[in-house]
């Protein structure tokens, strides 16, 4: 049982098993893992969700830019986008974005990634450049779990997407907002037992 149907958007061919691409390298991969949910809290519970994730993608040398709850097919679901840096690289960063349908037993889990290519920080230094240094950087948003990471800074924020359409961050949102309004679960997936912490 493939959990997600009608995920495919305009644009993207399939690359590999489970994995679609376009022109953009724009990356949606559909995935289901037979295993209890490892999320931090109940999507009940947002504000500590929301801790929680801060604090893994923290951990892992990245930084959850947001994190909130929402419906996915019919279904609640935790919607999160992280940016980590670049591996093996210098400079640049990559924006991961996903929605986890989770159950009792099992998740459903749809991701969309794009990276950053050619010139990087051209977004972080024009917001820069508009704000200025001092109103530039804040407090990670989601408490002080999600510090030791990338920083939290504004140009990471949506009201800047118009601004720069083509940045990852601004497709992955997108993508993302797109796949919200199609997908669709399958019947035996989504009358599973709910996830329940």
């Amino acid at each position: 049982m493939h959990p997600f149907e009608h995920f495919l958007l305009d644009g993207f061919q399939q690359v590999a098993a489970d994995t679609w691409a376009n022109d953009e390298r724009i990356i949606i991969q559909p995935v289901f893992f037979n295993l209890v949910p490892d999320l931090p809290a109940p999507l009940t519970d947002l504000p500590a969700l929301q801790r929680g994730l801060a604090g893994t993608a923290a951990g892992q040398g990245g930084a959850l830019i947001e994190a909130d709850v929402m419906s996915v097919g019919g279904q609640p679901a935790l919607r999160q986008i992280i940016k980590v840096k670049l591996p093996h690289q210098p400079h640049g960063q990559a924006f991961l974005g996903s929605y986890i349908v989770p159950k009792a037993a099992c998740s459903a889990v749809l991701r969309v990634q794009a990276a950053e290519s050619g010139p990087t920080g051209q977004r972080e230094a024009l917001v820069m450049s508009q704000v200025g240094p001092a109103d530039y950087f804040r407090p990670h948003p989601y408490g002080p779990d999600g510090e030791g990471g990338l920083p939290s800074h504004v140009a990471d924020d949506p009201a800047y997407d118009a601004q720069f359409p083509q940045h990852p961050l601004s497709r992955v949102r997108q993508v993302m907002a797109q796949l919200a309004q199609q997908v669709e679960l399958h019947p035996d997936f989504a009358a599973l037992p709910a996830f329940a912490r």
